[in-house]
């Protein structure tokens, strides 16, 4: 026989194998595989949680609402948990894939066995009556305990992982909570360009691409336009009058529209509105018709100063409008009633929008047409329009 092919029973031995004299050794404690290293000068631990073990082994020591001083993280945000828990519960009812980040938490080192087992791997033993504390996660455990609560299989074979720093400086731990905390929040304009292909994320991310007025004139990655980029839209602004277009709620990720082939219907739909509008629209045909480079910071600046729908409101009403004309069984757009909306005259300057978004200003002389932002403006403005229309 080869040298290179040595016989089965001089195979190397499985890791289970390896593993199983410490497992034996420390049964009756909770004892982990994890990879051992070192940095920010301190010895940090990697290691993967069953589920089951987490409402036990990990405990939160948030600070008192008027007292940083008093916990190791912040107070608790209303609402924040809740929202990981939907998170959670609606990937795993479609059966689709779902991530949280690790966990990181603190113990001193005393208090944990480590057995080094050389290049970095080692078992980690926890005795039953430690708990770790936690540096960052807490709305992410208050969600996984409250979901297992609920349904004690919902999460059964999941497990979590855990960064363990052996640090057992209270005032490190809470430096270390405000250093985790140093990234700057994402923006919604940001994730929703990052969303997969289904509802109104999926719809808004095409439209962006397929839409002449949305195409290059978009921020895809910020809360606002930036003038100097000559950007009108965001993805956000665009993801909202989707919603609004086809259930008139701004609010609605469309999440029951996830048939591919549904989406791909409604989407192509909704996209020839939207150019056919622009394009025949006199206040928007210019900068629809006009690529990106070849815009002006001023003309970008001029369209968003004097027309509705250089903003957020003016798109939103737009989509609201699009509903109107929606017809639902089919999940298109009425043509005819299309060409009527483009006939509008979107202008900040026209009476149509005046004590309902556009509330005009006199000051000294010179009149300003501010924007109200409300939801009861942008509804008024609707009926306005309706009126107009005759619908």
């Amino acid at each position: 026989m080869s040298d290179n092919n040595p016989p089965q029973s001089d195979r190397s031995p499985r890791i289970d194998e390896l593993l199983a004299p410490y497992f034996a050794k420390y049964q009756r404690e909770r004892r982990y595989p994890g990879l051992i290293f070192e940095y920010g000068k301190r010895t940090v631990l990697q290691i993967n949680v069953p589920s089951r073990d987490l409402p036990n082994l990990l405990q939160a020591k948030p600070a008192s609402a008027n007292n940083p001083a008093s916990g190791k993280h912040r107070p608790e945000i209303k609402g924040h948990a809740d929202d990981i828990k939907q998170y959670i519960c609606k990937r795993l009812k479609k059966n689709k894939k779902w991530i949280l980040g690790s966990f990181t938490a603190n113990v001193a080192p005393e208090m944990i066995t480590v057995e080094e087992l050389g290049m970095g791997f080692c078992i980690v033993v926890i005795p039953q009556i430690v708990k770790l504390d936690l540096t960052d996660g807490q709305h992410r455990l208050t969600a996984i305990r409250d979901l297992m609560k609920t349904d004690a299989s919902l999460l059964k074979n999941e497990s979590f992982p855990i960064t363990l720093i052996l640090e057992d400086d209270f005032k490190q731990c809470q430096l270390d909570f405000r250093d985790l905390a140093q990234a700057k929040p994402i923006e919604k304009s940001l994730s929703l360009s990052f969303s997969e292909y289904s509802g109104r994320d999926g719809i808004a991310n095409k439209l962006i691409e397929e839409v002449t007025m949305f195409r290059g004139k978009t921020n895809r990655l910020d809360k606002s336009p930036r003038k100097k980029d000559k950007l009108i839209y965001t993805t956000n602004y665009i993801a909202r009058a989707v919603s609004c277009a086809f259930v008139d709620n701004p609010e609605d990720e469309l999440e029951n529209f996830e048939d591919t082939e549904q989406i791909e219907k409604m989407f192509n739909s909704l996209a020839t509105s939207f150019n056919v509008f622009f394009s025949q629209c006199n206040h928007t045909r210019h900068i629809c018709d006009t690529s990106i480079e070849k815009l002006t910071v001023e003309e970008v600046t001029k369209f968003k100063k004097e027309c509705l729908l250089g903003v957020s409101v003016g798109l939103e009403i737009l989509g609201r409008l699009l509903y109107c004309t929606c017809e639902q069984k089919s999940n298109s757009f009425n043509s005819q009633k299309i060409l009527l909306l483009a006939q509008l005259d979107w202008s900040r300057t026209n009476s149509l929008w005046h004590n309902n978004v556009v509330r005009k200003k006199t000051k000294n002389g010179k009149t300003t047409l501010p924007i109200s932002w409300g939801a009861s403006a942008i509804a008024d403005a609707v009926e306005s329009a309706k009126n107009q229309l005759r619908w």
